[in-house]
Order: structure tokens, then sequence, then C-alpha cells
């Protein structure tokens, strides 16, 4: 699986198990909900600074994000 897709798999994964829509995290990470929407379907390439925006709102470490399983 591509970097992108595992990365936008897990943000989708964690997001929703926190009861997270793809809004609410987006206002409450600073990023916009359609960025949000395309790094999940893993369509995006995040900066690093981003792929580090999104583990701080998910209280996750950035590593978590980009594991595969």
């Amino acid at each position: 699986m591509d970097v992108r897709q595992v990365f936008g798999a897990n943000v989708r994964r964690i997001r929703q198990e926190r009861g997270l829509s793809q809004e609410d995290f987006g206002f409450a990470a600073g990023i916009d909900r359609t960025y949000v929407s395309g790094v999940e379907r893993g369509i995006r390439n995040p900066s690093l600074m981003l792929a580090a925006k999104f583990a701080k709102g998910l209280d996750v470490p950035l590593h978590l994000l980009l594991m595969e399983g």
C-alpha cells in the first residue's frame, strides 16, 4: 500500500474511533475539511509539518499514522 493510503487510512480510523467528523477534526486541528478528506482517501500528500498537525490533532505520535496494519 502507498504511504499516502496508509497515512490516510490511519487518520480515518483514529478519527472515527474518537467519534469526530472530518469537519470537527479539521476545525480542531486547524486543517480544512476538504484537505482532511483528500488525505483520508490517499490522494493528498501532506507535508511533514501537516502530518505533524494531523498527529497532534489526533493526540497520537506521528509514527503511528505511518504504520501499516
